[in-house]
């Protein structure tokens, strides 16, 4: 009897312990490498030799040396700040970002969990991340840094709305909110991808415009998510200093700069899952080699870098967006023809 429970329980316990430390090791690794494509593509474009010089030719030791410097910063209380809520709210945003790649398929062998209701369960734990956002923003006894937290709670609630609604498309066509399975069912090549109008032949034709819409909708409203410029009104320089991030430093402030670009990755990785293929080769079943459980993981880490390598294009090239301007693309704009398209594929479905 001790063995069968040791050999239950215990394998259990092992696979619970083991499974997390990949993606937790993803997310470190993606954000450190995030950073540096952020300085480079930046400096690329802008035609400034410091962050592709610096550090050895690739800029690669300028990384490493901001993260020995803001491992020695001090982490400062401010002045009648709370300080339960001040030194907690950078660990409840990491966390929200971080329990979103639990349900990220990265192949067809690896995913955290295969949870039949995925899809609501990405959206519910990230919500998490605008509770330490307003914590931090409260606690810091700061009028920039509460204007900051407001700014986030308003933004993020309101394009959560774009965001579900573009996402509840291919939940129709599927049938299904378990990540793994959007995956599985645009099988073939790209003609069955979801942005293609997922399988169905000749008859999807018409729905092509829409889906291609919706996944447009879809990456903008992640935009403001993941609060990526011309979203990032919760830490607007020129308006408020630096937000809800101005009375941070050190770890703290790194835990709220890692949760941002974590959190890059993974609303482009749900993306890739819902209209690009998630972890399916763009060839089908042509090219048997690249169907592979390594070629998947490549394909769909290719696929999120692509989409986090036009976020941070389009913050060097895009102003930002007024609050007033932020609102009225989204109440005005997105929703309305979100549910036009809603409208579109549902009757789609009944004919």
């Amino acid at each position: 009897m001790d063995k069968f429970l040791l050999d239950t329980f215990g394998n259990e316990l092992i696979k619970d312990l083991i499974i997390p430390i990949p993606l937790f090791a993803f997310v470190v690794v993606f954000a450190l490498y995030a950073v540096l494509a952020e300085r480079k593509i930046s400096a690329f474009m802008q035609n400034r030799p410091g962050p592709n010089r610096v550090g050895g030719r690739t800029g690669v030791l300028q990384v490493v040396a901001d993260a020995l410097k803001l491992l020695q910063k001090e982490m400062v209380l401010p002045f009648r700040a709370d300080k339960l809520l001040y030194n907690v709210a950078p660990f409840v945003v990491f966390t929200g970002t971080l329990l979103g790649y639990a349900i990220i398929p990265f192949s067809s062998i690896y995913v955290g969990v295969d949870l039949n209701i995925g899809l609501f369960y990405f959206f519910a734990v990230t919500s998490i991340s605008v509770i330490g956002m307003l914590m931090g923003g409260w606690a810091s006894n700061n009028k920039y840094s509460l204007y900051g937290s407001m700014r986030s709670v308003a933004q993020i609630v309101s394009y959560e709305i774009p965001t579900a609604l573009a996402a509840l498309n291919v939940v129709m066509l599927a049938g299904t909110l378990s990540m793994q399975k959007f995956s599985e069912l645009q099988a073939g090549g790209i003609q069955n991808w979801f942005v293609m109008g997922g399988p169905g032949g000749l008859s999807k034709v018409i729905i092509i415009p829409f889906m291609v819409a919706a996944a447009l909708i879809l990456f903008i409203s992640t935009l403001a998510e993941a609060n990526r410029t011309p979203f990032d009104i919760v830490e607007a320089d020129s308006e408020i200093v630096a937000g809800v991030h101005l009375e941070y430093a050190g770890m703290q402030m790194v835990m709220f700069m890692f949760a941002e670009y974590a959190q890059m990755f993974a609303v482009s990785g749900v993306l890739v899952t819902l209209f690009f293929g998630g972890w399916q080769s763009p060839f089908g079943d042509a090219i048997p080699f690249l169907n592979t459980p390594w070629m998947q993981f490549a394909w769909f880490i290719g696929k999120g870098l692509f989409f986090v390598f036009v976020m941070i294009w389009l913050r060097w090239t895009l102003p930002r967006l007024r609050v007033d301007q932020l609102m009225h693309l989204c109440w005005k704009y997105l929703i309305p023809i979100s549910l036009v398209i809603i409208f579109v594929i549902g009757f789609y479905l009944v004919v």
